[in-house]
């Protein structure tokens, strides 16, 4: 019913930066939240950012003052800025978006996109 199509991943240096995109299509009647998680090799899927349908953000501390999470409503796509990127931001980055669905919710991921960042 709804697909999400990221974009944007690939190779940098170290302090560079990259700028992720994540597009929701399908069946979109209401979304409460889209955010970016990140799965690094040996390591648990964990929440980057977050943003809220009142475009309320919400960072995690490792990328705080480096990252920033954005959304576009009337495009259904959600972006996330990466600046001063470091070796460990190195990971698969999903995008998530959370739908209202009556009194329940659902969730949708991205097929990932990998950013490696290079020493």
């Amino acid at each position: 019913q709804v697909q999400l199509v990221e974009s944007g991943g690939g190779l940098v240096q170290a302090g560079g930066s990259l700028r992720l995109s994540c597009a929701a299509s399908g069946i979109i009647f209401s979304i409460n939240a889209m955010g970016w998680y990140r799965q690094a090799p040996g390591k648990q899927r964990e929440l980057v950012a977050v943003v809220t349908s009142g475009q309320t953000t919400n960072y995690a501390d490792s990328v705080k003052g480096r990252f920033t999470i954005s959304r576009d409503n009337a495009k259904n796509t959600v972006y996330l800025s990466m600046n001063s990127l470091k070796p460990e931001d190195t990971a698969v980055y999903y995008c998530n978006v959370e739908v209202q669905v009556f009194q329940s919710t659902a969730h949708y991921w991205g097929q990932g996109t990998q950013v490696t960042v290079a020493s």
